[in-house]
C-alpha cells in the first residue's frame, strides 16, 4: 500500500513550448514543400513531446518499507530525520550547499524540497534531497511511518 505518492510532472508551460517546438520544425521544413513540412513538424513535436513526458514522469512514492525516488529505492530503516524545505533553503541546498554525495531526485521547475537523513552506516549517502510539491506532507509520512517500525 501507497502512503504517499507524487508524481514531479512539468508545468503547462513546458508543454506549450512542445507545441512550438513542432511549429519550428515545420517552418524549417517549409523551404522544401508541404510534405517535408508537415513531416519535420511532426517527428519533431512527438520527440519534444516524448522528451518532455520523460522529465516529468519522476514519481516519488513511500510504502510501509521504503522510499522510491524516480529509480532509488531506499529502505525506511535506513532513513532518519527530514526536514521541509522552503524554497530559499531548497535553492541553497542544490546548489553551494550542496554534498556532491547526496542522491538528489531535482526537478528546478518545483521550488520546494524534502531533506530526508540516511542513516545507514554502509551507505556512503548523507541525506536524499527529493523535490517536492507537498515536501512537509513527505517528511511527515516518512516519520509516521518509520515511528511505526
Amino acid at each position: 500500500m501507497q502512503a504517499y505518492s507524487e508524481r514531479l510532472g512539468v508545468p503547462a508551460s513546458w508543454w506549450a513550448l512542445t507545441v512550438l517546438m513542432g511549429v519550428s520544425g515545420g517552418l524549417v521544413g517549409l523551404a522544401f514543400g508541404i510534405v517535408p513540412t508537415i513531416v519535420l513538424a511532426l517527428v519533431l513535436g512527438a520527440l519534444t513531446a516524448w522528451a518532455t513526458g520523460a522529465y516529468g514522469s519522476a514519481r516519488i512514492t513511500v510504502t510501509e518499507t521504503e522510499v522510491c525516488a524516480g529509480r532509488a529505492r531506499v529502505p525506511l530503516s535506513a532513513l532518519g530525520a527530514g526536514v521541509a524545505l522552503d524554497p530559499e533553503q531548497a535553492r541553497s541546498l542544490r546548489m553551494e550547499n550542496a554534498d556532491p554525495r547526496a542522491f538528489m531526485l531535482l526537478r528546478a521547475y518545483i521550488p520546494g524540497a524534502a531533506r530526508i537523513e540516511v542513516v545507514d552506516p554502509a551507505d556512503p549517502t548523507p541525506y536524499l534531497y527529493l523535490s517536492s510539491r507537498n515536501p512537509q506532507r513527505l517528511v511527515d509520512v516518512v516519520a509516521a511511518l518509520r515511528a511505526r517500525a
